[in-house]
């Protein structure tokens, strides 16, 4: 399952994101999203774990939790919307 955690905290790394969601269970991707001029994180990132049981555990146990000074949001990430060509 692919969860979407927002209010990150600018400090936060990757691996900050892989361990705290570890603690749920087995965590097959940790991404932080930056901009692409600055690098700087843009305050979101997407965790993927393996199992949906041990996503669905992780999202009600860290929705709303205090991570660097930060009550990050957590919750099931959305598809993307598909975008429309441009000619």
């Amino acid at each position: 399952m692919n969860i979407y955690v927002g209010n990150l905290a600018w400090g936060t790394s990757e691996d900050d994101l892989y361990d705290l969601f570890a603690a749920y269970g087995e965590v097959t991707r940790a991404t932080i999203i930056s901009e692409k001029d600055t690098g700087r994180s843009k305050g979101f990132g997407f965790v993927e774990m393996a199992s949906d049981e041990e996503a669905q555990t992780a999202i009600s146990g860290l929705d709303g939790s205090d991570v660097g000074g930060r009550d990050i949001r957590v919750n099931e990430a959305r598809p993307r919307p598909e975008r429309r060509q441009r000619y």
